[in-house]
């Protein structure tokens, strides 16, 4: 089967399909999950990437030449985020698709009033992360992204392949068992592009006004909406 002769499948195979091969994959290797991705669903899989490393997507193009590669512009990134997506979209084996939100930062401003991220952070990730990627998944079964176990606890559980039952879709973090000294030994092997917030401070990185640098024995998340008891965006809860 080619990857164009691929077409959607029923939420319930679909489920089947993540249970099962969150089973039998557990112990496989990035690469032989996400080959897993590739046979099984063909075009109707994709990475979603926030551009602070382009690891998965260097993984997939191996995978799936040409894989779409999802990234949510909030309107709120570092110009470094920005650049390192231009810079993926020139130089790797991917097709990148831009999802932007339905409201520019001025249309939110001016019906919530500015800086909703300060005031309402959940409600600000709602519009311009979750709502963005659920519209921009829609033409996907299969979904993969860079989760780590090891990135804080509340990530801990996170399985190789999973179902997204928000969604209706099968999610599958390839890199879950990896260690940050893992992801830097793919990079050195394999050239492979990162944010250069990431030499600057940063461990994770989102939109501007809800990051700063990571300090000394923090988790990697400790830098995201710190100090306001939010550790996630909503997209992976």
């Amino acid at each position: 089967m080619t990857t164009a002769q691929h077409s959607a499948l029923e939420p319930r195979r679909l489920q089947e399909l993540a249970e099962q091969a969150g089973r039998d994959l557990e112990e496989a290797s990035a690469q032989d999950i996400l080959r897993w991705a590739a046979d099984t669903f063909g075009s109707r899989f994709c990475v979603t990437s926030s551009m602070e490393d382009a690891v998965v997507s260097h993984l997939a193009s191996r995978a799936l030449p040409g894989v779409d590669v999802v990234f949510l512009d909030t309107g709120y990134h570092f110009p470094e985020t920005i650049g390192t997506r231009d810079a993926v979209a020139a130089v790797m084996d991917v097709n990148v698709i831009t999802l932007t939100p339905r409201q520019s930062v001025a249309e939110q401003d001016a019906e919530y009033g500015p800086k909703l991220h300060d005031r309402d952070p959940d409600r600000c990730c709602a519009l311009r992360k979750v709502a963005p990627l659920e519209e921009g998944l829609r033409g996907y079964d299969a979904w993969a992204t860079g989760l780590r176990r090891d990135e804080s606890p509340t990530r801990a559980g996170t399985p190789v392949v999973g179902w997204d039952a928000k969604r209706r879709k099968v999610k599958i973090a390839p890199i879950a068992r990896w260690s940050q000294a893992d992801v830097e030994a793919y990079v050195a092997e394999h050239g492979v592009l990162t944010n250069p917030l990431l030499t600057d401070g940063y461990a994770s990185v989102g939109c501007a006004p809800c990051t700063r640098r990571v300090l000394e024995g923090e988790d990697a998340r400790s830098g995201r909406w710190a100090g306001l008891g939010k550790t996630e965006c909503g997209i992976h809860l």
